[in-house]
């Protein structure tokens, strides 16, 4: 099967990022073909996006879109950080075989959403949300129940002009997208980034986000043992490199979602993290740097890899906006790590104010999604 068409571009005014956008995909493998499309612009272009879409649902004859809006965005080998710039990708899927939603947040509508594509059931389904719209990890944990693997991809759209949402129509507020039955094929991977330091402990006192006591001991105290800082060193050298890991209730792969150290008590001897935390969870501290996302990022394409029977057609990649060129040493190094290990596979996507992966919200993640 042929590969999808793709095109991304940076320009001051999106007709002519979308002109060229459209060259590309006029002279790929696949031009002419395709039931479904993706869209992801900057927020220069945010209040554009619906006369985007209906520019490209004209000019290609495709029906059906996605896509959000992003601080940077995402192509195959490169990044757009801050300027205007789109990135388009079209996909030929089987007749029936997917399912475009618009915006949900309702918890009773969730529960209750029919995502079947045609007479069959929903497998997984590419989602965006608005990260201001209530409790989206809850709304994520609804939604994922919906289909039959439990698994949901995708990110909250990251923007300084408002967040919107494409699903066939552009709207704000909530969480939209496209499900897709097992007539689709998709393999799907995420990376941390971090390297665990130390050994899991257990929150034995905890108070909303504080933790007050790891093992019976002040929370503190255990941290500045881990990453080996003494009492008397600077505890600002922390910040942007150490951060709390919380083991997933439930997981039998030992995930962890990590979270900000946002506050630091000496007098108390406690922390604060960017989650609510409670006695008896498991924590561990985790260290981010260039290193261990390289590391963990060559990890997750490995594995990927490994797994392929054929090439990709096309590929989704959800990036949290800590990471990219400034995380991994240059601009691009991210989405080059990618096209490095998979070759010129079509790419398109964000960088995310949250990513989802399975029933979860991340952060500092990294999530590849091939269809094959």
């Amino acid at each position: 099967m042929k590969k999808f068409s793709y095109g991304h571009a940076a320009a001051s005014d999106w007709r002519a990022a979308a002109a060229a956008c459209l060259s590309q995909l006029s002279g790929g493998e696949s031009a002419g073909a395709g039931n479904l499309g993706f869209i992801y612009v900057t927020d220069f272009f945010a209040e554009a996006l619906p006369e985007i879409a209906r520019h490209f649902a004209r000019e290609t004859g495709v029906g059906h879109w996605v896509g959000t809006v992003g601080i940077g965005i995402c192509a195959t080998g490169t990044e757009y950080l801050d300027e205007p710039a789109m990135a388009v990708m079209i996909g030929d899927f089987p007749v029936e075989s997917f399912r475009v939603f618009g915006a949900v947040s309702d918890p009773v509508r969730l529960q209750t959403l029919d995502l079947r594509c045609g007479s069959a059931p929903a497998s997984i389904a590419v989602v965006h949300a608005d990260p201001l719209d209530g409790d989206i990890a809850r709304q994520i944990r609804l939604l994922a129940k919906r289909t039959e693997s439990g698994f949901l991809v995708g990110g909250l759209a990251s923007s300084r002009k408002g967040s919107v949402l494409l699903a066939d129509v552009v709207e704000r507020g909530g969480m939209s997208g496209v499900a897709f039955s097992d007539a689709v094929t998709v393999a799907t991977r995420l990376t941390q980034g971090c390297s665990p330091v130390g050994a899991a402990h257990e929150v034995t006192g905890a108070q909303n986000n504080i933790v007050v006591e790891l093992d019976g001991r002040p929370a503190l105290d255990v941290l500045r043992e881990d990453v080996g800082i003494d009492a008397g060193e600077d505890l600002a050298q922390l910040g942007g490199q150490i951060f709390a890991g919380l083991a997933v209730s439930g997981s039998d792969t030992g995930d962890y979602v990590i979270r900000n150290l946002i506050g630091i008590d000496p007098g108390n001897r406690l922390i604060a993290i960017g989650d609510s935390a409670r006695k008896g969870q498991r924590l561990r501290f985790c260290r981010r740097d260039r290193d261990t996302a390289r590391a963990d990022m060559a990890r997750m394409l490995d594995s990927i890899r490994e797994g392929l029977y054929t090439a990709p057609r096309g590929a989704l990649y959800y990036s949290c906006l800590g990471r990219g060129g400034a995380l991994f040493g240059g601009g691009s190094a991210e989405l080059e790590m990618i096209r490095d290990a998979l070759g010129d596979v079509p790419l398109v996507g964000f960088f995310c104010n949250g990513e989802i992966s399975h029933d979860r919200l991340y952060g500092y993640t990294g999530v590849l999604t091939l269809f094959v």
